[in-house]
């Protein structure tokens, strides 16, 4: 399961992110912030409680 997000600066969709980290919001919902492998650009992408909690216990990020 890779996360994947849009390039504001490649203009692609479905980019996968590099480095991925959950965060949460100050509203309480989730966020995946990582780097994007093209030009390095930040890349952030809201989901759900349950795809952030499936992202950590797969291994593919870590929740800060």
């Amino acid at each position: 399961m890779a996360i994947t997000a849009y390039c504001v600066k490649c203009k692609e969709k479905g980019v996968e992110m590099q480095n991925p980290a959950i965060h949460q919001t100050k509203k309480g919902g989730y966020m995946a912030k990582g780097g994007c492998g093209t030009c390095g650009t930040t890349l952030c992408a809201i989901m759900s409680k349950d795809k952030a909690e499936a992202a950590v216990a797969s291994g593919v990020t870590k929740a800060y």
